[in-house]
């Protein structure tokens, strides 16, 4: 399923990768974690242990009938406890590494869909079990201590064949949340708002604003044409999503942004699942309070499950493993994503191994979930991502001085991952300009990319060295996956495209000069993404509410637009009277037969860029297959 890559060894270089996603800055100060020696043994390690399907290939060609008419088990979804009968791990492998786990004096605990099994062991006994002693480190870039091996951990041979991947002997790497504030720009340029002062739009959705940058999910409404589905009756009653999240939130914020636009809503509609002990309440709060607001707000009648974990070692996969498994959502999101080229710093140098438990095993583990979450009929979104064609930006920078990394062209996972829905952004169009100064407008609505603002900026405000530096690469994330192959439902898609020539991660390494981390495969055939794009740019974002950001504040990133088909999806799920199932190759195939036009579901995006990536009248890595028109696409669907 995956390229081979080119990698240099140089051992720093890789701790350096999988250090996990900071700001930019970081990748101006680049120093060595500081090693503190073994890690404490009276603190347990909470890992879990992603145990291998069975029949995959089975598997695959079983999701794509429950989606096509016609075929033997179209919409013959399957539950948790069918799927872990016939695709889960089986119970010869189960009985065998709990043998082996009470062997090392361990209890544990196997996941419903039989995906996984939990346990907790010190960190000495996972140091022995994986050959590989524990060490504790602290970040000379944060301060924040954090546990990994300290060599390459070994599966022991009693797992190899049962266990593809161990998640959490390290809870260094942390994901980042798709959400971006508008930029600093000249004070004479920056917005005020109050959301109970803000004008309604004649018509329309009545929550509606029709305020760039101040829009509410009234305005989703109008710009994508739901509204005919809430004249039907549609709202998301009987219908529950869920949110992936790694932050905790206060569910009052999500009720007061409702009752502030004047929407009304099921009460006590949400429920918190606190996945390893939870979230905790920090900058990440805000990214699960507009994810709940967003698809609550636009399923206002539907249930809200939120799982939030931690935002280190195993807590992601756990928390969509717990989502998938419980499968009482019928459509999930996450807005939170890391490059996808940061797991393959964990391969060895040699490539991938059967003894080696970092095998890219974060991108496997979701695969296998997201598999899981099809076959039960579970629609599941991601964000792709705010740093435009080049994933790795908001996390390393880009430059080539002293101390700064390359930016090659990425994309972000799981948005990646071909089982998954990939939502990306979009600018809809508006005016804008500097006070005093002449304006200028996007005039039809575009790929995401703040090269536009850049080119303005540079106009009328200009600064010394440019915007550039503070702009790029800010857009819909879009791109070419170097590990995932191009799926079946992109095989006939006009527009579909290849990885680029000469694409490497390097470092300029302050004294040995530029080192190539990372050298990415050219022409591959990988898995294109973003699917499905929406309005995303902060410029024209989102009004939300959030405690832990001092209340009301604005927003955009395409972590609005994977909590909004989440929403979208649930009303659909109303409007049909059954679950959706997994989306892409029901829209790539509607999009394939019926184009574009006043009559399909889709809108095309022909203008704009994500600094690569050109908008297109067909399929773009800009937006994807394009914008939604919602109610064609319930009809489309066989909606009432």
């Amino acid at each position: 399923m995956f390229a081979k890559l080119h990698r240099k060894s140089l051992a720093t270089c890789l701790a350096l990768l999988f250090a996990g996603v900071g700001t930019a800055a970081w990748a101006a100060d680049v120093r060595p974690n500081v090693d503190m020696g073994l890690a404490a043994s009276n603190q347990p390690v909470h890992v879990t242990l992603i145990l291998k399907l069975r029949h995959e290939a089975a598997l695959e060609d079983y999701i794509r009938q429950t989606i096509t008419p016609g075929s033997a088990h179209y919409r013959q979804f399957l539950g948790t406890a069918e799927f872990a009968s016939q695709y889960g791990a089986s119970d010869a492998d189960i009985a065998r590494v709990q043998a082996f786990l009470r062997q090392q004096g361990l209890s544990s605990t196997v996941l419903a869909s039989h995906l996984a099994i939990e346990t907790s062991a010190t960190p000495a006994q996972l140091g022995a079990m994986f050959q590989a002693p524990i060490h504790e480190y602290v970040s000379a870039r944060s301060g924040r201590r954090f546990h990994r091996p300290a060599t390459a951990p070994r599966m022991p041979a009693a797992l190899a064949g049962s266990v593809i991947f161990v998640s959490g002997l390290s809870n260094e790497r942390q994901f980042l949340s798709h959400r971006i504030n508008l930029p600093q720009l000249p004070a004479t340029a920056q917005r005020t708002f109050t959301l109970k002062a803000l004008a309604k739009t004649p018509g329309g959705n009545p929550t509606a604003t029709g305020i760039p940058g101040d829009y509410t999910v009234g305005d989703v409404a109008n710009f994508y044409n739901i509204n005919p589905l809430y004249q039907h009756g549609i709202n998301g009653k009987g219908s529950t999503v869920a949110i992936v999240t790694l932050s905790n939130f206060y569910p009052s914020d999500a009720q007061t942004y409702w009752s502030d636009i004047g929407l009304a809503t099921k009460p006590n509609r949400i429920t918190q699942v606190h996945v390893d002990g939870g979230g905790v309440f920090d900058g990440g709060s805000g990214e699960t309070a507009l994810d709940v607001e967003q698809s609550g707000g636009i399923a206002p009648w539907a249930n809200i499950v939120v799982y939030d974990a931690p935002n280190a070692g195993n807590g992601f996969t756990d928390a969509f493993a717990q989502a998938v498994s419980d499968n009482k959502a019928d459509s999930i999101s996450t807005s939170w994503g890391a490059p996808e080229i940061f797991n393959f710093a964990a391969l060895n140098v040699n490539g991938a191994s059967d003894t080696d438990t970092t095998d890219v095993g974060d991108l496997r583990a979701f695969h296998q979930i997201f598999l899981e979450a099809a076959v039960q009929g579970q629609s599941v979104f991601a964000a792709s991502g705010d740093s435009g064609a080049y994933d790795t930006v908001r996390g390393l920078g880009t430059g080539t001085g002293p101390g700064e990394f390359s930016a090659p062209l990425t994309v972000d996972s799981p948005a990646s991952d071909p089982f998954i829905t990939a939502a990306g952004g979009t600018t809809v169009p508006f005016t804008f300009g500097i006070q005093g100064d002449p304006t200028t407008s996007i005039t039809q609505e575009s790929v995401w990319g703040w090269d536009y603002l850049q080119v303005y900026l540079d106009a009328y405000a200009p600064i010394p060295g440019g915007w550039r530096a503070q702009l790029f690469s800010v857009g819909g994330g879009g791109g070419v996956s170097v590990y995932w192959n191009e799926p079946f439902y992109q095989w006939f898609t006009r527009g579909i495209r290849r990885s680029e020539r000469k694409q490497a991660l390097v470092y300029n390494d302050p004294s040995a000069g530029p080192t190539t981390l990372l050298a990415l495969p050219a022409n591959f055939r990988g898995r294109n993404v973003p699917d499905i794009a929406l309005n995303a740019d902060p410029e024209t974002g989102y009004v939300l509410y959030s405690t832990t950001d001092g209340g009301l504040g604005s927003a955009g990133g395409t972590s609005f637009v994977a909590p909004q088909l989440n929403g979208i999806s649930a009303l659909l799920t109303q409007s049909t009277g059954h679950r959706v199932g997994f989306w892409n190759p029901q829209v790539y195939l509607l999009q394939n037969i019926f184009g574009y036009g006043p009559w399909s579901a889709f809108n095309s995006v022909n203008a704009g860029d994500n600094w690569f990536y050109y908008g297109a009248p067909n399929y773009t890595p800009g937006a994807g297959i394009g914008t939604l028109n919602v109610a064609n696409l319930n009809l489309f669907l066989g909606g009432r």
